[in-house]
Formats: structure tokens, sequence, C-alpha cells
């Protein structure tokens, strides 16, 4: 079995937005759930799962590292819950200090609003409806920005001296500040010569300056919008509201109390249910009321093509990572490891990732062995350099 690091997701937003809540319908944990602020202080870590479709055809598959279910791949991704972020933040004030902390690691986050407006700023309850959710994501990014200029400023005076008299790039003070962000050099880099700051001493720069900056390098850490309780009348009016604010955004209409109970009715073997499916079959006895509110259900997913769980970690690593998914076998003809194994291995990769780099990805050795590779279901053969593609299947050839 190959085993990789798997892709990190945080679960972000501020109190009783539902975060907790779609943590535990995403992996079928247990947790704190409840209309309190900071239900969670410590952060909730699990396991989720993106959804593909399975690339076996009429083979069996017999995966090691993922599963599959009635011809559809559910591949592992963590996922982390951290504490509900309230305005200031930045400052410490809540537990932000925390949140923050917690976010480092993660690539992508998705950030869960309550597009029913039934929550004010600070995570208490109100009247469905009072709180516009367009303005719960821009306090969160608002609250990160300020976080990672305190982060930039720190120590500012010193960065101006060996940049301007020390002659050390500006690029390399920043990553000394930023690198355990998850940040890359060339990232930097880019940002510093597309806000034309490459060019401005930093001793010039200005507070809008700071800002420019790290909004800018904000977007390498993508944000999903998960508009949540759209199963109330007022959270489907919050979700149109997002998609028009946030046009160029990703934006995915969510229930996870929908969700949480179609996975909690599957367990208990009263439904026939798939996560991220537009619908379910009843196989159990229920009773009038269980049966009139998975109705209610049914008619959620069948209008949204599901409860948006799913669908939102799908669009954290296809659409705003832009990953793809590559499946390595040794023996090209049947599709298998030297176990008999059938698929055994699916794996997240970055979607320029080369040849090389799964090869890297299964095995240092592997990867130092790599001769070339051959795209199995068309026979050819690829280089060292060849970019993959969603839904090889890849058997690598070494020394």
């Amino acid at each position: 079995m190959v085993v990789q690091a798997r892709v990190q997701i945080g679960i972000v937003g501020k109190p009783n937005a539902g975060k907790s809540t779609f943590f535990a319908a995403a992996t079928m944990k247990d947790v704190k759930i409840g209309p309190v602020p900071f239900t969670t202080v410590e952060p909730n870590v699990g396991i989720g799962y993106v959804r593909r479709e399975c690339p076996c055809r009429s083979l069996r598959c017999n995966p090691a590292s993922y599963l599959v279910l009635d011809g559809v791949c559910y591949i592992p991704v963590e996922l982390v819950d951290v504490a509900g972020l309230v305005p200031g933040a930045w400052q410490g004030r809540g537990l932000g200090n925390q949140f923050l902390d917690h976010i480092r690691r993660a690539p992508v986050l998705i950030h869960i609003v309550d597009a029913s407006g039934s929550t004010d700023e600070e995570g208490r309850m109100v009247k469905p409806g009072t709180r516009n959710p367009v303005e719960d994501v821009e306090f969160l990014e608002r609250e990160i920005d300020m976080w990672l200029v305190s982060i930039v400023k720190k120590d500012w005076d010193k960065a101006v001296r060996f940049s301007e008299y020390g002659k050390r790039p500006l690029a390399d003070l920043l990553m000394e500040k930023l690198g355990g962000l998850g940040y890359k050099k060339g990232q930097v880099e880019d940002v510093l010569e597309s806000t034309g700051l490459s060019k401005k001493p930093p001793s010039r720069w200005a507070e809008g300056d700071f800002l420019d900056f790290v909004g800018r390098l904000r977007a390498y850490r993508p944000i999903v919008i998960a508009a949540n309780k759209v199963d109330l009348p007022e959270g489907e009016e919050g979700y149109r509201a997002l998609r028009k604010a946030f046009p160029d955004r990703i934006v995915v209409p969510t229930s996870a109390e929908a969700e949480l109970a179609l996975r909690r009715a599957a367990n208990r073997g009263l439904i026939r249910y798939k996560p991220g499916d537009p619908d379910f079959e009843v196989v159990g006895q229920l009773s009038q009321q269980q049966l009139a509110a998975l109705e209610r259900v049914r008619d959620l997913v069948k209008r949204f093509g599901g409860t948006g769980v799913v669908a939102a970690i799908n669009a954290a690593v296809f659409d705003a990572l832009k990953y793809v998914v590559v499946y390595p076998v040794e023996d090209e003809h049947k599709l298998a490891d030297k176990n008999g194994n059938v698929l055994p291995d699916a794996l997240l990769v970055p979607g320029d990732a080369t040849a090389r780099d799964v090869a890297y990805m299964i095995h240092s050795e592997v990867g130092e062995r790599f001769v070339s590779a051959v795209e199995v279901t068309t026979g050819r053969r690829l280089s060292a350099e060849s970019k993959v593609r969603d839904g090889l299947i890849l058997k690598i050839i070494t020394r």
C-alpha cells in the first residue's frame, strides 16, 4: 500500500455557523455540537472523503488506501475543525490565537457560513434573516489579513535595515516571517511584483501596502464558501446573496444537518445512501414522523443535487487546489499490485505534477530509480516531465 500524506482542509467560520455539524457529517466522528459560543475549543481532526467515479469499469476493485461503494471512489483527506472566529481574533480576542495557529498547515479552507442569517457577528442566535451572510465572508478574510499583517510588521524596522542597507532581498526577509505559514518564496516574489512593491523601498510602505500585499498573498490559500443552512427559506436567500456578491468564488449550497441525518439513517440501515448522492432509498421501517423528515431532506437534495458536504470537500480539493487523482499499479494488464489487489491506491496530486513527481510520492526510491511511465488505458509511454491527468492509471518503470 502506498502511504501518502493526506491533503489537509481547514474547516473555519464563526461560532454556531454549523462548523462542527459539517465536520461530524463529513467524518461521522462524535464532536460537541451546540448553540453556544466556542463549542469547539481544541481542533477536531478527522477523515473526510473526496468523491470520484471509479475508473476500473468491469473489474472488481480491491483498494487498500481508499474506499469504493457501488462504483464510486472515496479518497481520504484530513479535516480540521478549528475554534470559531469572532471579531478581533487577530488581536487574540476569543480563541483567535488558537484559530489562526490551527490553519497554518491547511493549503485550503472551507468557510462554513450561516447563509440563513440566524447568528450575529459573535455567533449568538438571532432571528433568521437578521444577519447578512456576505458580511461574514468579508469579516473572516479581514481577520486573516490583519493576522498576516501583524506577522509581517513584527520587527519591520529590522527588515528595513537588512533590505535597504544590508542589500538582502526583501522576499528572503519576508519568507523568514511567512515560511512557517506554508507560503512559498515564488508566491511572495510574484505578489511583490504584481503589487509594484518590489520597486518600493520597504521603509516607505504605508498601511495600505501591507494590506495589499497580504490580500494578494491570501489568494494562495483558497477559501471555498459553504453556504450552510440552505434547508431554511432564509438560507436559500442567503445562498443567492453570496453567489451575487462573490461571482468569481466557489460557493456551495450546503445543509450539514441534512447530511448528518442521512448518514445516521444509513448507518442504522433505514436508508440506502452514498455520501454525495442526489437521492436515497428508504429500506427500513420508519415512523410517519421519520418519513416526513426524510421527505423534506429528499426535496432539498434533489433541488441542490445533494447536501453540499461532499461537494464542498470536492470543490476544495479539485476546484480550489486543482488536484487530480492518479491510480498507480504494478501490473498494467490486471491493473493490480504485486499481491493482485486491483487499483489498490488512489493518490491526490497537484494538477501540474509530472510522472516523476508521482513516482516520488509512491516512494523516494521509486522516484530515484524512475525511467519512464505507462498510461495504462492507452499504452502511451510517459517521460519524467510528462504531466499527469485526472483518473490516470499509471505504471512506473524503474531501473
